[in-house]
This record gives structure tokens, sequence and C-alpha cells, in this order.
């Protein structure tokens, strides 16, 4: 395929966990383990886009390329629209947006969500999704859920349980027992430049306010986003210490010898 770039957002901010992409792990911040699986994802480059000096200073360290970006942006979507302006990048460009938090996202999905938009030239945004394999993965609201169309177009994204199985839930909401075909979105997108820029020039929508889904304004604005089954089930990402515990034991098998 034709090349295509990585931007990886470190956002400082986080109410849970400020300063999460310096969070070490194994002996690394946890960005550097995020940009050393996107570094083996066949990437012609992956940037670092961070508003702090100190994230920046880390990347440095263990080689990263690193762009400063604004504070106030509201997504990573924002933030990777200044870096690819900022570098001059193709409007048919393509860029991952790959979340500093995913310190386990295999280098295969990053690939993977890049050539979705080799393999389809109509379309504006590409992504993943997996099969839900829960009732409670249906019904929790943080796990969002996407309904797509024949040729793989989404058709929407929702915290809701859709699509909603109504003869499963003969006693109303509660008594749901239904949730075969539905499919839980992988928070992975990659972007042509020109749609990147279209998107953070929109600003939010009514519908993305109210799912809070960033996704919903290209949707709104009719763009394309193309789903594809993720080529394998990512691991959860980092949201809490619990979390990072977690990950930082898994981690450690990682580690180079010596």
């Amino acid at each position: 395929m034709s090349g295509f770039r990585v931007v990886i957002p470190a956002r400082y901010a986080s109410q849970r966990l400020p300063g999460k992409p310096l969070l070490s792990m194994a002996g690394r911040p946890m960005v550097q383990w995020v940009w050393e699986g996107a570094s083996r994802s066949g990437a012609d480059e992956v940037l670092v886009a961070t508003d702090h000096d100190d994230i920046a200073t880390a990347c440095r360290r263990f080689g990263a390329e690193v762009c400063l970006t604004d504070q106030d942006h509201a997504s990573g979507t924002d933030r990777i629209a200044e870096v690819a302006a900022r570098c001059d990048w193709a409007d048919d460009d393509i860029v991952v947006n790959v979340q500093g938090d995913e310190p386990l996202l295999p280098p295969a999905l990053v690939r993977q969500v890049a050539e979705l938009l080799q393999l389809h030239p109509d379309a504006d945004i590409g992504t993943l999704a997996t099969p839900v394999r829960t009732l409670g993965e249906y019904l929790d609201p943080n796990v969002v859920k996407v309904v797509s169309r024949a040729d793989g177009a989404a058709m929407y994204f929702s915290r809701a349980p859709i699509p909603w199985h109504r003869d499963g839930a003969p006693h109303g909401p509660a008594s749901q027992q239904g949730y075969a075909g539905a499919m839980r979105h992988v928070g992975l997108y990659s972007y042509r430049v020109a749609s990147l820029r279209r998107l953070a020039e929109a600003g939010p929508c009514a519908t993305e306010k109210v799912e809070r889904l960033e996704q919903l304004r290209a949707l709104w604005l009719g763009m394309r986003i193309q789903v594809d089954g993720a080529l394998e089930v990512p691991p959860a990402g980092v949201d809490t210490a619990e979390d990072a515990a977690r990950v930082s034991r898994l981690l450690v098998d990682r580690v180079p010898a010596g």
C-alpha cells in the first residue's frame, strides 16, 4: 500500500490520571510503548502531538518526533488537524490517530485501518469494529456500538445498545437478552487530511454533544466512515490507576532481557 503517517495525541490533563502519557509502565513512560507499537505498523512517520513540555521532553528522550500543539484543543482530532496543517500534508495523505493511552494496541490494527482508505477511495475515514461478546458489553454505555451498511459504511454509532433486539426484551429494556450481531466500535481512526480539516473546521454537532461521540460529526456532515472487522480484538486501554497497574504487569514480559 501507499504510505501513511501516525499521529499520537498525548494530552497532559486528565481528570482521573493527570500526566497519563508519562505514567511509568515496566520502566518506560506509557507514551513510549504506544510510539514503539505504532512504529512497528509500517508507517512512514510516527509523531507525538502534545500540549505539554514534559511530555515533549520525555518523547524526544526516547527518539520520537514531537509536535507541540495548542493547549485548548477539545479533541485528539483537532490536535492532529493542527499537526497536518503545520506540516503542510497533502489533502489525500492518510493519517492514523493512535490514542496515547493504548500501549497494548497491536501494530497490525494500525496498518489495517490505514489500508481501509486505500481499499475504499470514496471513504473519508476508516475505523474498526469487533463483535460484542456479552450482554453486559451490549448494555454498557461505555462500550460504543456501530451499525454498518451492506457495503461496510457506518450508519450510526451509539452508546445505546444498537441494533436493539425488540423481541429480546419482552418485558421492557431491563429484560433484554439478545445481542447477536451487535458490533463494538474500536476507537482507532484513519483520515484523509482533507477530511480531517473539514471535521476540525465544522465544530461539534447536536448528536455528537448528546452522545459524546465525535465520529457522529462526520456522519452529520455526510462523510463516509468505512468500517472493517478488526483482525484481532485489541486489549483495553488505560483509563484508571487500576488499568495502569494491570497493563504494566502485562508489559513486563515485553521488556528485552538484559
